[in-house]
């Protein structure tokens, strides 16, 4: 029986509940929206539905404004490798703002990618409230 072909969409996007990176569940939707309000740990990005994924692997980038680490050097473009482990997977790839806050404001892009092909792309413009 021949395999049937991974299907990938993104489920949700925007504003989420704080992520617990240890527990197994993702972030809820708070509102869907690009346009994020920065205030300290807000939690943003999408949730991705794959189906037909296991064993499969998704890998993604995270371009974001020009801030600096700890040392005074310009941070890289965030990256990492998820490993799908079932057939039908929510994944959330996403963010949070941490101090100090006003240099995170910007173009934030989120890309996923399998198999080297984009698979979902989004950009959120994170703002300082008024």
């Amino acid at each position: 029986m021949a395999k049937k072909k991974i299907e990938i969409s993104i489920h949700s996007f925007g504003l989420y509940t704080p992520w617990k990176s240890k527990g197994k569940g993702i972030p809820k939707p708070i509102e869907f929206t690009t346009e994020i309000p920065i205030t300290p740990d807000v939690e943003f990005g999408y949730v991705l539905n794959i189906k037909n994924g296991r064993r499969e692997k998704i890998t993604y980038r995270t371009e974001h404004p020009p801030f600096k680490d700890e040392t005074g050097k310009v941070m890289p473009p965030f990256t990492g490798l998820e490993h799908i482990n079932e057939n039908n997977y929510l994944l959330f790839l996403g963010d949070t703002v941490w101090d100090p806050i006003e240099d995170k404001a910007g173009r934030w892009r989120i890309t996923a990618y399998h198999n080297g092909k984009i698979v979902a792309d989004k950009i959120f413009n994170l703002f300082m409230k008024k």
